[in-house]
């Protein structure tokens, strides 16, 4: 088994939010947006990264001006994604796919991707199609998080035939009663619940806000919103990560890349270890840094090298 580490600190190459934001360029096509705007602590306009309002109205104005997504709205309790973060971790997959396509990412309909938990902004799959014309499939345990997914879906033209959405009716299942037993997927993704308990998320919103405001409080109110099974599972991260890699193995041929994010680095050496004893083939580690956190996608492969050459030979040649 090998693993490679690629050391990051700013955002992909191919981000769109690379540079700081043009204010007036997202203002001028999400109005409410200036209200939020305000001088930071050296002085230059800013959005309230605190404020739960301030970060999905900054989060419409990106989609829409960068990304062509004029209709995106879901319920306030769900969670609100920061998108140059997620959109980094569909350009590393990229990446990662291009490393086993000879140097060059594949495009459009031949590739086809499993987000695990797409929520209710359905975000993943907005980049994914706008930036690389890939096909997706996302599953959720939420019956509302995926009426609102669908409604997003059905109000963007570009998104049609793009998207399928599937419920998981197991909650302690993952690929079990959605991936088909002939289906084929070129990568998973998944964003896992962080927190075991509510206690541990509200110390972590906390954290955060102290980190983004500078101001210590009690009872935040959490930043980037999330209904609790979006950020809380029993064990944590690190038990919803070992579940994942050990019923991945019952689809090894389903899947080139298994992928997810990895938000708390102590449950690295975990994972490389569950890895290993689950005989993966490939394991690589990605590492991401997008302002004050610091996240890792593990990416990993039951597949042989005959069986790497016949997917592509299959599935990515034009």
């Amino acid at each position: 088994m090998s693993k490679e580490t690629q050391e990051k600190t700013r955002l992909h190459a191919r981000n769109r939010n690379r540079e700081p934001y043009d204010l007036a360029a997202l203002i001028a096509v999400e109005p409410k947006l200036q209200q939020h705007i305000k001088p930071n602590k050296h002085g230059a306009d800013s959005i309230n990264f605190a404020d739960p309002d301030a970060v999905k109205l900054l989060n419409k104005a990106l989609l829409h001006h960068y990304y062509g997504v004029t209709n995106w709205d879901f319920p306030d309790e769900n969670l609100c994604p920061p998108i140059p973060g997620r959109a980094d971790y569909l350009h590393y997959m990229a990446d990662l796919l291009g490393q086993s396509n000879f140097g060059t990412v594949p495009t459009g309909e031949k590739i086809t991707v499993l987000d695990i938990g797409v929520g209710a902004s359905s975000i993943y799959p907005i980049i994914g199609v706008t930036e690389y014309g890939w096909n997706f499939i996302g599953s959720d345990i939420n019956k509302e998080s995926l009426q609102s997914a669908q409604k997003i879906i059905d109000a963007n033209t570009g998104l049609h035939g793009k998207v399928s959405l599937r419920l998981q009716e197991d909650e302690n299942s993952i690929f079990k009663g959605i991936l088909q037993e002939d289906e084929m997927v070129d990568f998973t993704m998944c964003n896992p619940p962080f927190h075991a308990s509510a206690e541990e998320a509200e110390k972590g919103s906390a954290r955060k806000v102290k980190n983004l405001s500078g101001k210590k409080t009690e009872s935040p109110e959490l930043n980037f919103a999330g209904i609790s099974k979006e950020l809380i599972c029993e064990g944590g991260e690190s038990s919803f990560i070992k579940k994942m890699i050990t019923e991945s193995e019952s689809f090894r041929e389903n899947c080139y890349w298994f992928s997810t994010l990895v938000s708390k680095k102590s449950n690295l050496k975990g994972i490389y270890k569950l890895l290993n004893a689950e005989e993966a083939t490939q394991v690589k580690s990605i590492a991401l840094g997008t302002g004050n956190k610091s996240s890792h996608i593990i990416a990993w492969s039951f597949l042989s090298k005959t069986e790497q050459q016949k997917w592509k030979n299959r599935n990515w040649k034009d």
